[in-house]
């Protein structure tokens, strides 16, 4: 497959860019591949689940990072790969994992995606979703609480240990290496449809 373009959407947690990236999604269906940051944690088998829920997830060395370059090179290649798959549940890397077909459009998704250079060369787009801190926090509660398992407790102890100062770190000067800022990620109409437009664009020409 050639003429493969690669977006990424980063931005801090609950900010809205997985809202944006289902909808980009949505309107490509088969056009288009997603691969998540967020399933190339590492895997800490040997340690306790007590242990492994005192780990910094929000800094850049708790990724195999190494390992989603290959895979997002390979896909641009036209190989077809098996991405691993993460369990929030047991703070811990699956057994199984995921096949991911090459696609005209490859959707790379974190938070921590523009804080390697080496993974922002691969991308032609990056898009970076800037929302107001109370409300990633307020969603990062309701989303933790609701589909990980997680108590008000551990989800503010651990916003307070790792998670904001890691965003203050890391993620918010990351931004700087986008192309696009958008304010309020999926909810953001006339971002959205920028980005549909551009989309289109590319594949109408690979089409061609």
């Amino acid at each position: 497959m050639h003429n493969i373009i690669v977006i990424g959407i980063a931005g801090g947690s609950g900010s809205g860019k997985t809202t944006l990236a289902d909808k980009i999604i949505e309107h490509f269906g088969d056009d288009i591949a997603i691969v998540h940051h967020d399933n190339y944690y590492r895997g800490y088998k040997d340690l306790s689940y007590e242990e492994r829920s005192k780990i910094n997830f929000d800094h850049p060395d708790s990724f195999e990072t190494d390992l989603m370059i290959e895979d997002i090179k390979r896909l641009k290649n036209g190989e077809a790969v098996e991405c691993p798959v993460y369990d929030y549940t047991i703070h811990n890397r699956s057994s199984e994992t995921v096949n991911i077909a090459p696609r005209s459009i490859i959707l790379i998704e974190g938070i921590l995606i523009f804080s390697d250079i080496r993974l922002c060369n691969l991308m032609d787009i990056k898009i970076f979703v800037d929302t107001d801190a109370d409300i990633r926090l307020i969603r990062r509660i309701r989303r933790d609480m609701e589909t990980r398992n997680r108590t008000l407790e551990s989800v503010l102890s651990q916003y307070t240990a790792t998670v904001k100062p890691m965003h203050d770190l890391y993620v918010e000067p990351s931004k700087r290496m986008a192309d696009i800022v958008v304010q309020e990620g999926g909810k953001n109409a006339v971002a959205f449809d920028m980005i549909v437009n551009r989309l289109e664009a590319h594949i109408d020409r690979g089409n061609k």
